[in-house]
């Protein structure tokens, strides 16, 4: 099974971009996408491909946030939030349930540039992570999407000079430990170890062209699913959005 994640930074711009080349040149079982900024009315005229079903989860503000799970495979169930009012405003959750885990496609909130959202970002986390906890009762999970963390100095190029930056607090790599003490795998750096490997860059100062970017973009999974795990990868040269595509490939045994 072939699932990838990509903040397309709004979905109709990613459309001008390339994006339905890409879908149909992934070949992905699932897709799962951040930052949309648009209603399902507000793309009903673009000719998806027909092998998708698609579910979307927008914000009550207009052009903002949002997210949306492509998949070949019908879910068994879907669910939109975390139950949470104070969260389940901005469209930033999509979880679907599938025979054998919960996939679960998420838009983090970002901390702002001043650190106005931080104390609301940190409760995020915390209950974020119950509400993947929770899920973990019934079957193991599989997650996705923009984090706005980058975990550890090698996921950032510039690590000494964003120590106070968002994205790269304490608190918020505070967050991300405590999804991994919590058990969750970061697929990526199962295969990979070393620094160099970005998600984001800035629009400025031509960041992308030189590499000094952020690694923000992530699939983490349960623990019992690990043994299936057979490659995550991330998509630089993936063009069309200011983040580019991270993947995993899962070996799943059928019944």
């Amino acid at each position: 099974m072939r699932l990838l994640s990509w903040n397309v930074n709004g979905i109709r711009s990613a459309v001008n971009k390339g994006f339905l080349d890409w879908l149909e040149r992934g070949e992905a079982d699932i897709v799962c996408l951040q930052e949309t900024k648009a209603r399902p009315e507000q793309v009903a005229h673009i000719e998806w491909p027909g092998s998708y079903e698609r579910f979307w989860n927008s914000a009550e503000k207009a052009g903002y946030s949002g997210t949306a799970i492509f998949t070949k495979a019908p879910p068994l169930a879907v669910t939109y939030g975390i139950g949470h009012d104070d969260h389940d405003r901005e469209g930033r959750v999509i979880t679907a349930e599938y025979a054998k885990f919960f996939l679960v496609n998420v838009y983090v909130p970002n901390s702002k540039r001043e650190l106005t959202r931080l104390p609301y970002r940190q409760q995020w986390d915390r209950d974020f992570l119950a509400y993947l906890k929770k899920l973990e009762t019934t079957k193991p999970v599989v997650w996705c999407g923009d984090l706005n963390v980058a975990h550890q100095e090698i996921d950032l190029a510039r690590p000494k000079a964003n120590l106070k930056t968002h994205g790269f607090t304490a608190e918020e790599r505070a967050g991300f430990d405590a999804f991994v003490a919590a058990g969750f795998v970061d697929t990526f750096r199962v295969f990979e170890k070393a620094g160099g490997h970005y998600t984001w860059w800035s629009q400025m100062g031509g960041a992308r062209s030189r590499n000094i970017g952020w690694r923000i973009d992530y699939f983490l999974l349960s623990p019992a699913l690990r043994p299936a795990l057979r490659r995550a990868f991330i998509e630089p040269a993936t063009l069309g959005s200011d983040h580019c595509p991270v993947g995993i490939e899962l070996d799943l045994p059928s019944d």
